[in-house]
């Protein structure tokens, strides 16, 4: 008998350690609901001049400093140099197994991996390497280097790579360039795009033992740049790597057409600016529309050198505003984050900052069927919120809610008595002209700024404030004190965004930005420091939501709940892309829903 029970035992454990099969042909691409738009035999992109030239140089220019080219560690997170993985100048250094389409809301297609095998379930993905996969230095992209890229993450990485092993089941090299992995109960559908679209690290190059260590030596990545001159703080170079082994693979065809990108560092929006007229800088973004107006006269744009030019993006507005951090006392009321939220005067903002050209941001997913905004709450969305009885404002759940409307005088006394009655409320009385809390104490804050126009609005945040008796004070700090500050969640407010970008694909992200995991993880998204039990049921909703319609239930209960939450005070918006730029830079002619991407751009003549 004790021989059949250790003969069953190895059968068993053959079995599991055995590669299941897959349920269908490996596949080229995958959607995070539904099937992805471009068929198997894709060319390229939609959004890119597959011919375009390759050659010539461009300089990039950005406000900060860096002392660091490792992005994968906690240690200068927020000081790590630009471009060697990058939302916006793309991922010229590290790479992914597959590659994400700005044309569509979530699909990803092969880059590393040429294909994937992937149960129907999304319990496991198996991904099967491009047998022409290279590092910069020549040596095969394998399997055993995704299995290192995940140990070494989850031991001396940053969020949000060094969680991802909590929702991994086991990593198994499956063939000589094929590798499996099998998620557990914690991993939702969207998981395996995560994981496909997670950065490799060569397992040759990096040591383990010092990975967490900040460093400046010229890192190997898979990517199609290769870096080739270090100014620490001031200037990194990255030079086109000719031997980049995917230059011709249908996601990166028409893609990284520079020669040469170099990324300069300045210490504010002023230097930036005048190192752009002077033809330093290539790209120079504006956000204010009456900046760009009074801005816009020096000689390289009268005479054509430089060019300026609008375009549409089909993405939410990214969302802008004072956030609290609401770890400390004095935010911890939802009725005082109201009532403050109550005193930003949008109407006198538009009208003497922004000369009327900005619109007033409510939802975290606005101009969107993902917006809860002006909808009222549907059945799916109601059963996902009824364990969570107050969570959402009764205005903001039949879709009635809008922000109060100012006379925009600045002096508006039905918007300050309004917001005196909800701070009465929550036990605060005026007292010889001062806001005192429930203790006696005075009411204020500091709100920290990293640039002029943040100065501007904290100071006009500020005069609404002091008539309520509230002292506001304001500090100026530098890029990198800036970062620190967040990432010690070390402030009172700061002028902060929910993300790099809208998205109309929120997924697992969102547990960095607003879950109750993140809220006191260092270096985290989280700043506001939200711990919700309703905000995370309706992430893990949003997670696990198979249909489209669950899918929007979600995301708009969630919306709901940040809007009632009062995290932040949204501020405004323009849904326009603005962009300054030289002349022998030119783009593609369409225009993808997540906006220009520069990563397509190309040089003609230099």
């Amino acid at each position: 008998m004790r021989r059949t029970l250790s003969l069953l035992a190895a059968v068993a454990a053959i079995a599991l350690l055995a590669p299941r099969a897959a349920t269908a042909e490996p596949v080229h691409g995958l959607s995070m609901h539904g099937l992805p738009a471009l068929p198997a035999d894709f060319k390229s992109f939609p959004y890119v001049n597959s011919d375009a030239p390759k050659g010539g140089k461009i300089t990039y220019c950005v406000i900060g400093s860096f002392d660091n080219l490792n992005p994968f560690i906690i240690k200068s997170l927020r000081t790590t140099a630009r471009g060697v993985i990058d939302t916006i100048y793309g991922n010229l250094v590290f790479e992914s197994l597959m590659q994400r389409s700005a044309d569509e809301p979530f699909s990803i297609y092969g880059l590393t991996a040429k294909s994937v095998d992937i149960d129907p379930e999304r319990k496991w993905i198996e991904f099967n390497i491009d047998p022409n996969a290279k590092w910069s230095d020549g040596q095969q992209i394998t399997p055993d280097d995704v299995i290192f890229t995940y140990d070494v993450f989850t031991e001396k990485g940053r969020p949000p790579y060094s969680d991802r092993m909590a929702k991994i089941e086991k990593i198994e090299k499956t063939g000589d360039l094929s590798v499996r992995f099998t998620f557990n109960d914690k991993a939702d559908r969207e998981f395996p795009l995560i994981i496909a679209l997670t950065p490799i690290v060569p397992k040759h190059f990096f040591d383990k033992e010092t990975f967490d260590k900040t460093t400046l030596r010229p890192v190997i990545g898979s990517g199609p740049y290769t870096i080739s001159d270090v100014k620490p703080g001031e200037r990194i170079v990255f030079k086109r790597n000719p031997q980049y082994w995917a230059r011709d693979i249908p996601s990166k065809r028409g893609f990284d057409n520079y020669d040469q990108i170099t990324i300069e560092y300045f210490l504010n929006t002023a230097a930036l600016f005048e190192a752009f007229k002077k033809g330093i800088c290539d790209t120079f973004t504006e956000a204010d529309p009456v900046k760009r107006e009074r801005g816009f006269d020096f000689p390289a744009y009268k005479n054509g050198d430089i060019v300026a030019e609008t375009f549409k993006s089909g993405l939410p507005p990214v969302v802008t505003g004072f956030m609290f951090n609401t770890r400390l006392p004095k935010f911890a009321d939802p009725a005082v984050r109201q009532a403050l939220g109550m005193l930003y005067d949008f109407e006198w903002a538009n009208r003497n900052l922004f000369g009327g050209k900005y619109e007033r941001t409510v939802s975290y997913w606005q101009n969107s069927e993902l917006s809860a905004f002006g909808v009222p709450a549907s059945d799916k969305e109601k059963a996902l919120l009824a364990p969570f009885a107050g969570a959402v404002r009764p205005d903001v759940m039949d879709g009635t809610y809008r922000p109060p409307v100012t006379d925009g005088s600045g002096q508006d006394r039905k918007a300050l008595k309004a917001a005196f009655d909800l701070f009465r409320s929550a036990g605060y009385t005026l007292n010889g002209g001062k806001m005192m809390d429930k203790q006696g104490k005075p009411f204020g804050f500091e709100i920290i700024t990293s640039s002029e126009a943040e100065q501007r609005l904290a100071a006009l945040y500020q005069r609404t404030l002091e008539k309520l008796g509230i002292a506001v004070t304001i500090r100026a700090l530098e890029a990198d004190q800036i970062q620190s500050r967040k990432q010690a969640f070390d402030f009172d407010a700061l002028i902060g965004v929910t993300g790099f970008s809208g998205t109309l694909s929120p997924g697992i992200e969102q547990i960095g930005r607003w879950g109750s995991a993140a809220a006191n993880k260092e270096g985290s998204f989280n700043l506001a420091g939200v711990a919700s039990p309703a905000v995370d049921a309706m992430i893990e909703a949003m997670l696990k939501a198979r249909e489209k319609d669950d899918f929007v239930a979600a995301v708009r209960a969630l919306d709901r709940l940040l809007i009632s939450g009062a995290y932040m005070v949204p501020m405004q918006h323009n849904s326009e892309q603005w962009i300054a730029y030289s002349k022998r830079l030119k783009h593609p002619e369409k225009t993808p829903i997540f906006g220009y991407q520069l990563p397509v751009w190309w040089s003609q003549g230099g």
